[in-house]
């Protein structure tokens, strides 16, 4: 049996990675996991030009988690100054609950130290409290500061109003 695989994306993985978080996050299929957004956006996740898009940032990384060559999870990280901002943290809904998520998590953390970051920050929509509990349960906390959730069909369409909060976990080497 192959033992699962977390490495950077290529250009090659853009269709299964653009198929993995559109069913994770939107539509019934999400409804399968617990990370479904479907209740609060309608509309995609992501598109394939996006994703080039954060491929092609060169301070960028889409992390994959594949197993048997099959792409099952994934997590976007970028260098922001000092910080590593965290995203699109995602798992196929079938296998969530299984460790995935902890493992890519944990995956981005050691990325981060290897860039030498003083820390790992992301937005989460403050109505998704179980996922913020699961990320609290990490060691990240909640920073005060907000954003507002971004007027653009790209990222999906809020079935009601929608802003971000800032959660952080300071790395210690």
């Amino acid at each position: 049996m192959n033992q699962p695989a977390i490495t950077p994306a290529t250009t090659a993985d853009i269709p299964a990675l653009n198929q993995l978080v559109n069913s994770a996050y939107r539509g019934d299929s999400s409804r399968k996991g617990w990370t479904t957004e479907a209740d609060l956006l309608g509309g995609i996740r992501t598109d394939e030009a996006g994703l080039q898009a954060m491929l092609d940032n060169t301070d960028a990384v889409i992390l994959t988690y594949k197993s048997a060559s099959q792409l099952i999870g994934c997590v976007y990280l970028e260098k922001k100054g000092t910080d590593m901002y965290l995203g699109m943290l995602t798992v196929s809904p079938e296998l969530q609950a299984a460790g995935i998520g902890r493992q890519l998590l944990e995956a981005a953390e050691n990325w981060a130290k290897a860039q030498h970051c003083r820390a790992v920050t992301m937005t989460v929509i403050p109505q998704r409290t179980e996922l913020i509990a699961w990320y609290q349960r990490r060691g990240y906390q909640p920073t005060g500061e907000t954003h507002p959730f971004p007027n653009d069909p790209r990222f999906g369409l809020p079935k009601q109003p929608l802003s971000f909060i800032v959660l952080e976990k300071v790395l210690t080497n």
